[in-house]
Formats: structure tokens, sequence, C-alpha cells
């Protein structure tokens, strides 16, 4: 819905290609895997291994892709670069805590109201509390450029039986992000006591808070400053103009890299931003030039690392 173009189509206009994961994270793949092409078609005599991971469930955690591999030590390598866009080198992202939260109450014919107690009137108190929440979080902000401030989302709510009937649960998905220098621990407890708090004084009523997933923020580990800075290197030259190290306010699974103590960073094909891409919406779309580009940049970066 509200695509412009085949979202399957891969059509491309005025040298941007639309469709589906386009810029996040297909390009990757293209530039990952041509880089690689390109070093073995030079025949160039490079020292160590480049292995290709290309896994499918970031959004979801990551635990059976790149986390799962380093787990079980089938991949134990000195340094990772995982899909990014091409104007930055990122070193920092932002973690993220989805939280479900189920209130209860107590059906009843709306005819008769106060015989039950109103689960969505309660988790309307919830959500108010949030939003209120939101807005304290605004007044903070991360010293990493890029990263911005943290961030709670509401994103998907449901409950209720008909119309005419009191509800008696309403279930609501929470997305908090939270910047580099915030612990998640605190950042969950604080939730839930806050969420907690919500409804002290509503009878019948009664809340569960369940965590969904916790993705940790990347941040420099080893000496991550070497791989970004031969990246940096590189992108500046082929890009023709600065391109700094930064943070990005998403959260991606290359945090299970850092996790490790593997030195990470983030780059790849992409635009400036996710809203020139429209990454995970309509008309999602990559710039082809961008393509080249960052395949070069991964190609000399890696040729650096192996002599």
């Amino acid at each position: 819905e509200g695509w412009s173009r085949n979202p399957y189509g891969a059509e491309i206009v005025d040298g941007w290609m639309y469709g589906r994961g386009a810029a996040v994270s297909k390009s990757d793949f293209v530039t990952y895997a041509y880089a690689l092409k390109a070093l073995i078609q030079t025949g160039a005599n490079l020292k160590g291994t480049v292995e290709l991971h290309l896994t499918y469930d970031e959004e979801a955690g990551g635990a059976i892709g790149p986390k799962w591999l380093i787990d079980e030590g089938i991949s134990k390598p000195n340094y990772a670069i995982s899909a990014g866009f091409s104007y930055g080198v990122i070193t920092y992202h932002n973690g993220c805590l989805h939280l479900a939260v189920h209130v209860k109450g107590k059906s009843a014919h709306a005819a008769k109201p106060d015989t039950g107690h109103d689960a969505l009137q309660a988790a309307n108190s919830v959500m108010t509390i949030l939003y209120d929440h939101k807005s304290l979080l605004l007044e903070r902000e991360s010293e990493v450029e890029g990263i911005g401030s943290p961030q709670l989302n509401i994103g998907l709510i449901k409950g209720g039986i008909n119309t005419n009937v009191v509800p008696d649960k309403v279930s609501m998905r929470l997305d908090r992000r939270l910047i580099p220098e915030e612990d998640a621990a605190e950042v969950e407890y604080d939730l839930r006591a806050l969420i907690n708090r919500s409804i002290p004084d509503l009878e019948g009523i009664s809340v569960d808070v369940e965590r969904i997933m916790l993705a940790e923020p990347l941040k420099p580990v080893g000496d991550v400053q070497r791989l970004a800075s031969i990246v940096q290197k590189h992108a500046s030259a082929v890009l023709d103009q600065d391109i700094p190290q930064a943070g990005v306010p998403l959260y991606t699974d290359a945090r299970h890299y850092a996790a490790h103590g593997i030195p990470t960073i983030l780059y790849g094909a992409g635009p400036r931003s996710i809203e020139d891409a429209n990454a995970h919406r309509a008309d999602e779309r990559l710039p082809l030039n961008l393509l080249q580009d960052a395949a070069k940049v991964i190609a000399l970066s890696i040729a650096d690392l192996l002599v």
C-alpha cells in the first residue's frame, strides 16, 4: 500500500532503483558480493580469509543468524563490516527494547458497564503516562553525532470483544530506543515501574509486562578505530568528500559481533539517511551509482586489511 512502483519490480527511475529491501539491506548483499568478486579477479596475493554472512533475522533479534554463528564458534572473525549506508562510517548505534503490555479487567454488557472493569480505560492511563514519559526522553541527547535522543513508540494495540461489551483485555507493544550512554537493565526497570504506577487505583485491573526483545547498543570495541579509519579513508576518496565516523539511531545485528569483542562498523550502499531511502516503507529506493562506489570502498578496505 502506498507504492508508486511495483515493490518487487526493481524499477529504475532517474538513477534510483525502487523495491522492497532495495536499501535495507539487499544493496549490501550486492556491495559485499561484488567487492569480493573484484578482489578475486585482481589475483592479488592477499593474506587471510573473508567470510560473507548473509543472515535474515536482524529485526527478530539476530539470535539464529550472526549470534548463533559466533556463539557456536563457527565464525571467529578479527573484524566485521555490517550493512550500512555510504556517507558515514558507523561505530555506534542505538539499542532497542520491545515490551508487550497486557492490561486485564473484566467484561460486562455495555448496558451495565459498572459490573465490569474496563481494560481499555486502564490502558488509556498506561498510554498517557508513557506518552508523557516520551516527551521527557526528548530532553536528553546522546553525545555521539547522529544518534539523537532516546525514543519511545507505541506501535501496536489490540483488545476488546465487541462494541457492546466492556473490554476485558487490551494489549499493546512498545518500542524504546536506547542511546549508547543508557543502561538497558535500568531502562527496562524504569519502564516496568512506570507502567505499574499508572493504574494503582483502578479496581479489578491488573497489568503484565513481557519483554519481547532486547538489542543492546553498538559501541566501539578493540581496535575498531583501525578498521573505521581504513574504510573512512577509502570512502572519502571514492566519494570525493569527507566521510565522517558517526552513529545511527537504528539497531542492527552487528552488535552481536561487538558483544564478542570483535571490532565492528557499519558501511554499505545507501543514501545519506533512512528518510532519503524510504527505508521500511513505500517506495524504498537506492541510488544505483552508490552500489558501485560502496563496492569499491569495501574492496579497497579489505585489500588494505589483508596485505
